[in-house]
């Protein structure tokens, strides 16, 4: 396997100490040995892997996943749990510009019909993952970023102006919001382990500690090689994300840039601290920087906050961004610069160069497809991508959207395109002041 950033990124460091661990127990997936023949073969056992699979186990085709850790290790067992809105960096406007207006349109309903996926698992399978918070609010950091908040206001939501936020347990420095009503903030590790649970109750075969090594063409199909078998398979999909090889398959070398994301957990927070610093809401947030910031209240009144990572890992590196991510908690709520900070960790996003998600065909090699790119919203897009994924191998309209479903290009540089990303840091810096 050929990854872009050093092998201690892959390894147990950054995850070390993730609070979503301690909240349910991981399932005890079987390691593949030997030879198996199904229909589809997907690789990665996260919420597009695992969405995938369970969408073509209820259709009745033969599946095997193919976690190359345990369940629940890369991003999909360690983000901050927003089901939301997103999957694209691209403003309105920008998407407009690149793909007219009904493309925009077709993606924003693309977006909610993501969320409302999500919503219909939990409900249909009976998962309880912790779920709360209404839609989600944007708080400005800045008087102009809330003049930008009015101004791009949609009538569906609702405009709070800095007075109003105090009222809506929203403490803090913020100059106003902005709340949609679309969203929901949940465990992801229960909710993965509650899809991954209904797909393997139906069928859906499910392995651990099994990295595929490589894919092979063949006349029937495709030989999936592992590190301790081989699978055969009439289609595979790969659902690797910001996990993802340069080289597995080599059609993705260049089409992906992995980024890294932070989170905290503190100990549970007393009710006079939560009047202290004025947040009692359980609303999911977060604001209105470009290199921004996600938080919330969960239910056992633990406060959840994140932010993007560093440029570097290494265990150096590693301690500087977790340091870089306690300053600005304790920054933005500074009544609670005392409280314990119990758990923290960091993760792989993962970004595409035109800024949107893709799901498509790999080119020149039919049967074989892809799905990434969620720009740190793969809660509801990552499912939404499985389901499409599994729509295709079965022949069925996946319903994408054209920014969806356009090819992405490769970045710049190639196995040197980490470059790119400091300077890209260093101007959403500045435009954040």
């Amino acid at each position: 396997m050929k990854r872009l950033f050093p092998d201690y990124t892959y390894g147990s460091g950054p995850r070390a100490n993730c609070w979503w661990d301690e909240t349910i127990a991981s399932p005890d997936w079987q390691v593949l040995q030997g030879d198996l023949s199904v229909d589809v073969a997907i690789v990665g056992g996260g919420f597009t892997g695992v969405s995938a699979a369970l969408h073509l186990i209820k259709a009745g085709v033969s599946v095997a996943v193919l976690e190359a850790e345990t369940p629940g290790w890369g991003a999909s067992g360690r983000n901050g749990g927003f089901c939301c809105l997103g999957g694209s960096k691209l403003s309105h406007s920008a998407m407009v510009r690149q793909f007219r207006e009904a493309g925009a349109q077709d993606y924003e309903g693309a977006e909610k019909d993501a969320v409302h996926l999500v919503a219909d698992l939990l409900k249909s399978h009976g998962i309880d993952a912790d779920v709360h918070s209404k839609g989600e609010t944007q708080l400005a950091h800045t008087r102009r970023a809330m003049e930008k908040l009015r101004r791009n206001a949609d009538a569906l939501g609702e405009l709070h102006e800095p007075g109003d936020l105090p009222a809506l347990g929203l403490g803090g420095t913020f100059h106003g919001g902005y709340s949609n009503p679309v969203g929901f903030a949940l465990n992801p590790r229960k909710y993965l382990f509650g899809i991954a649970q209904a797909a393997r109750s139906s069928g859906a075969e499910l392995f651990q500690q099994s990295a595929v090594q490589s894919i092979s063409k063949t006349q029937t199909g495709f030989d999936v090689h592992t590190n301790a078998g081989w699978v055969k398979a009439a289609n595979v999909l790969i659902c690797t994300n910001g996990y993802s090889s340069e080289d597995v398959p080599q059609w993705l070398a260049g089409r992906y840039m992995p980024a890294q994301s932070t989170v905290l957990v503190t100990r549970p927070l007393s009710e006079q601290e939560l009047q202290a610093q004025g947040w009692t809401s359980v609303q999911m947030c977060y604001d209105t920087r470009h290199l921004l910031h996600y938080f919330r209240l969960m239910p056992d009144r633990r406060f959840l906050f994140g932010t993007r990572g560093g440029l570097r890992s290494s265990p150096r590196a590693e301690a500087a961004i977790r340091r870089k991510a306690m300053i600005d908690f304790r920054r933005m709520f500074p009544e609670w610069a005392a409280v314990d900070v119990t758990h923290m960790w960091s993760g792989m996003v993962c970004l595409s160069r035109g800024l949107t998600p893709y799901v498509g065909p790999v080119a020149d090699q039919p049967g074989l497809f892809a799905g990434f790119a969620y720009h740190g919203n793969g809660v509801a897009m990552g499912t939404y991508c499985g389901r499409a994924l599994a729509r295709m191998v079965l022949g069925q309209v996946a319903g994408i959207p054209e920014p969806i479903a356009s090819q992405p290009r490769r970045f710049p540089l190639g196995r040197w395109r980490r470059a790119l990303l400091p300077p890209a840091y260093a101007a959403m810096a500045l435009m954040d002041m």
